[in-house]
């Protein structure tokens, strides 16, 4: 397993102290929720366990990382499952292999169902057993209930870690049978020192960890996409000048997402404060409310089509005319 990150050392401790069967760790993406969580899961199941967190040499932290742990129980979407190396059942993988459908981007009730019988099955290796969620928001109702059951009547030693990132979203019944626990915000020049140890440049660290609001692994996350902290400072101006040009190497989803973070730091600076994803001289002048409120209103309205677009170009040329109507001058403005 990688080292955890600084920030999250002290809350692995706080947590092996306290005593539960279920943990909901919750907060804003991008802390470590889902780090934390494989951390404390491997932690309980380790042979040599200390203070600090697992051994990460014995027999147990080895079939961890190498995703093969027979009491580990990892409940995720497909497409989280893929992209985080946790291997597919094979009829799951046969049928995305024969493009009968796409890997899911919920918790499939049949992934529920599979993670009962494990419950109710013996422990392999005599440690208890752990069924980690991540994200649990990802749950739709009739898997969520399906969890609440087995949440309520755990049978053996089995522990729960649920990880969210819109913990509001879970049902209140699930949040109530959880012991939760909200991730710290990480301290700025710890982020970026994380961030320059994972391989990012000094130079650019700083201005990811802004792009990302503040949250270390989406920063990281950004860089290994490609994204440019330079490109980010001048997106406000040029979306000012109506240049669709600075979108189109994003996605309208991640068009959307840029530019719900310029209304709102607009937003922020118009009411007194301090923008938290661009530099305050990156940004054109202030509109005025109303006009704010209006691009904000609208944007929610298109995040909702986002991942369907019927022509992402003609959105994005779109998204980019109604920025630049919402940041020009009230003189200029259109009705």
């Amino acid at each position: 397993m990688k080292p955890l990150a600084p920030w999250l050392l002290t809350p692995l401790s706080d947590l092996l102290r306290q005593r539960g069967h279920a943990w909901l760790l919750q907060g804003p993406s991008g802390l470590g929720q889902y780090e934390l969580a494989l951390a404390l899961a491997a932690t309980w199941l380790c042979e040599q366990p200390g203070p600090q967190g697992a051994c990460g040499q014995c027999n147990s932290c080895h079939a961890i990382d190498v995703r093969t742990h027979a009491d580990l129980a990892v409940l995720m979407p497909e497409t989280a499952m893929m992209a985080l190396g946790w291997p597919l059942d094979e009829k799951t993988q046969s049928d995305l292999d024969d493009k009968k459908r796409k890997p899911s981007r919920e918790i499939r009730v049949e992934a529920m169902r599979d993670t009962v019988g494990f419950v109710q099955r013996t422990s392999a290796r005599g440690c208890g057993k752990v069924v980690l969620v991540y994200p649990a928001e990802r749950m739709n109702a009739i898997t969520a209930n399906a969890l609440l059951k087995t949440l309520e009547e755990p049978v053996g030693d089995v522990r729960f870690v649920l990880a969210s990132e819109a913990a509001w979203q879970l049902l209140p019944t699930i949040r109530s049978r959880c012991l939760g626990f909200t991730l710290p915000w990480p301290d700025a020049d710890a982020a970026v020192g994380w961030l320059v140890a994972q391989g990012i440049p000094v130079a650019d660290a700083p201005g990811l960890l802004r792009v990302a609001g503040g949250r270390p692994s989406d920063a990281l996350r950004l860089a290994s996409e490609g994204h440019s902290a330079k490109a980010w400072s001048l997106l406000p101006k040029a979306m000012a000048r109506g240049e669709v040009g600075a979108l189109a190497e994003r996605a309208p989803a991640q068009a959307i997402d840029a530019l719900q973070k310029l209304c709102h730091d607009l937003m922020a600076v118009g009411a007194g404060a301090a923008p938290r994803f661009f530099a305050p001289d990156d940004l054109p002048a202030i509109p005025s409310r109303l006009a704010l409120a209006r691009w904000s209103k609208s944007l929610a309205q298109a995040a909702r089509t986002a991942e369907h677009p019927f022509n992402a170009g003609l959105m994005l040329e779109a998204l980019v005319s109604e920025a630049r109507n919402a940041l020009a001058p009230p003189a200029t403005r259109r009705a």
